[in-house]
């Protein structure tokens, strides 16, 4: 063969390798495109376009097809077999990506594209990056049989693997039924999109012949459903854009693996900056509510922080934030909602954010406003206890910089999970207006001298003189600082330049967990 006719072959070659790449792209046929985007959903290309950065995609295995014969396959044999995988960056950092074709299969898993999948985590977990997978597919291929779900299985195993590890989004753009469900779950946050993202074990028409109800896709697992009463999504959006686009900013806040650190920013927020507008934020009675994330805005970089779960147990805030240009983590009771009080649906999104922050080295600041518990026989049958322990044995277990604020009321039980000097937290901060006690202050006297209030001939000023002794004495906003129960007690004024020197100091902290193989947690 001369040189011309080896140049002519390599061209021939190559033009070859275009047209495949373009029916890759294409998917199976044009109408399936069309057809995509009459359901208002963007194709699996057009998504990581929007989540990568402008030309940064590599797409490997674009050529991958099934085996599998049988059942109609045999002659049905699309390249990319569903899935796209590759990797790209967001705001110049790597980030791999793997996106359900809905256009093939229905977007469903077969041996090859589990296989794809599988390699794309595998080279993730190596590389020490974050995971995004892009979820649009009907679940197990029904004609691979137990290949499918064999495909399954290696995807959890992979997603417990690199669990604290590297962080892993799920976004929900279409339907994710039965076992599929489960990749989600195992990761750090869930997206959804409403009207196309549902998730469920068993769908409307299995509900409907087992309990007779009859029930929506939406209404069983949409993405408000899930944002709002199950705690499954992290939060839920109207279109993909502005979803894609809030996983591109919670990337921004995370670090690459579990042995960076967050990327920090340069900060034109002063550090010293007075934060006067906390004088009148926070109402002096203990009743009173007011929004906690109005105090957040006042004190971190330019009032902006990530909050995830916000629609569920809306009594916490849990949020990502920068203080100086750094990246923390913050806990806060929420006053405007159930009065702050912790109950079950609190503390496991306290515990599962507090143990996410600690896996990733991400310091926490702990605002602390909080009546209790909250009290019923509901909360006490479905577990308060357990439930409660989950966010303890979080704060217990964590070896990162913790700062503990409380702005307001501290009172029992809650008080010591939230954070406090005696469960590690590294140093206490109160503002004048704290009070920290077993309970509040009625209902203590109630307790203690409610043989003496039952006798006085005037049983309300009895109660009265005792409410305002028990305050004065047990209360008051010294009284834990003189035990050493509260390291400092700040002008509110300046608790952003406290907590940022405060996170300075601690920024080399180093703490040793006792040797083990793993702790027991109350899951």
């Amino acid at each position: 063969m001369t040189v011309l006719d080896q140049r002519l072959d390599a061209h021939t070659r190559l033009g070859e390798l275009e047209r495949l790449r373009a029916r890759a792209h294409e998917g199976p046929e044009p109408q399936a495109t069309e057809r995509q985007h009459a359901r208002g959903k963007l194709t699996a290309r057009e998504r990581v376009a929007l989540l990568l950065d402008e030309g940064s995609f590599t797409e490997i295995e674009s050529l991958r097809r099934h085996r599998a014969t049988g059942f109609g396959l045999e002659h049905k044999r699309p390249y990319s077999d569903g899935v796209v995988t590759g990797w790209g960056t967001v705001e110049g950092r790597t980030v791999f990506v793997y996106a359900h074709d809905f256009r093939i299969f229905g977007g469903a898993l077969g041996e090859a594209h589990a296989e794809k999948i599988h390699k794309l985590m595998d080279l993730a977990f190596a590389a020490g990056a974050p995971l995004v997978s892009l979820n649009d597919g009907a679940g197990a291929r029904i004609q691979e049989g137990v290949s499918a779900l064999a495909g399954y299985g290696g995807i959890f195993r992979r997603n417990v693997a690199a669990s604290g590890v590297i962080p892993q989004i799920s976004v929900m753009l279409g339907p994710c039924a039965g076992g599929a469900a489960y990749s989600p779950a195992l990761t750090d946050f869930v997206f959804m999109v409403r009207g196309i993202s549902q998730m469920f074990i068993t769908g409307p028409d299995v509900v409907q012949a087992v309990t007779g109800e009859k029930v929506s896709q939406n209404e069983l697992g949409g993405a408000d459903v899930h944002a709002q009463l199950s705690g499954v999504a992290s939060a839920a959006y109207d279109d993909e854009e502005s979803c894609l686009l809030d996983v591109r900013h919670l990337l921004s806040l995370l670090p690459a693996n579990n042995h960076e650190t967050a990327p920090a920013l340069p900060c034109e927020d002063p550090a010293d900056r007075r934060c006067d507008g906390l004088l009148d934020l926070v109402p002096a009675e203990p009743s009173r509510a007011y929004d906690m994330r109005r105090v957040i805005e006042e004190v971190v970089d330019d009032g902006d922080f990530f909050e995830v779960h916000s629609a569920w147990a809306a009594n916490l805030v849990c949020a990502l934030a920068r203080l100086d240009g750094q990246v923390v983590g913050v806990v806060a009771n929420q006053p405007s909602a159930v009065a702050g009080v912790l109950n079950i649906e609190a503390s496991e999104k306290g515990a599962r954010f507090v143990q996410f922050c600690d896996a990733f080295s991400i310091p926490l600041v702990t605002l602390v406003d909080v009546p209790g518990f909250l009290p019923g026989v509901d909360q006490e049958h479905e577990g308060i206890i357990r439930h409660g322990a989950k966010l303890l044995y979080a704060y217990c277990n964590a070896t990162v910089p913790r700062i503990q604020l409380i702005v307001r009321k501290a009172y029992g039980g809650a008080y010591i999970v939230m954070d406090s000097r005696s469960i590690g937290a590294d140093l206490s901060l109160a503002w004048p207006s704290n009070e920290i006690a077993v309970m509040g202050a009625e209902g203590a006297a109630n307790v203690i001298f409610r043989r003496e209030i039952a006798a006085a001939e005037d049983p309300d000023a009895a109660r009265a003189q005792r409410i305002k002794e028990y305050e004065s004495e047990l209360m008051h906003p010294y009284y834990a600082a003189e035990r050493g129960l509260v390291d400092e007690v700040i002008d509110p004024r300046d608790t952003r330049s406290v907590l940022i020197r405060a996170l300075a100091m601690l920024r080399g902290k180093h703490a040793d967990l006792p040797a083990r193989k793993h702790g027991n947690p109350p899951v």
